[in-house]
């Protein structure tokens, strides 16, 4: 799958998301929705993207929060 892809859904998530008056609860929860929905694959190179892009990324901020607590807890 497309990075580019991977980004909108990613962003299409968080926005469902946002909404959640608790920023860490919603960050919480677009990890959980990535770890239960999508591959490992993906997530990988969802991670990997940011990590080469996190200066100039278009990923939303719950994703990036979810991806860096997801890579603190392995």
């Amino acid at each position: 799958m497309s990075t580019d892809n991977l980004i909108k859904m990613a962003n299409q998530i968080a926005q469902f998301f946002a909404s959640e008056p608790d920023s860490a609860q919603a960050a919480r929860d677009v990890r959980q929705h990535l770890q239960s929905f999508w591959t490992p694959a993906m997530r990988r190179e969802l991670a990997a993207w940011l990590a080469q892009h996190e200066a100039t990324t278009t990923l939303h901020p719950l994703v990036q929060a979810a991806l860096k607590e997801s890579a603190e807890t392995v």
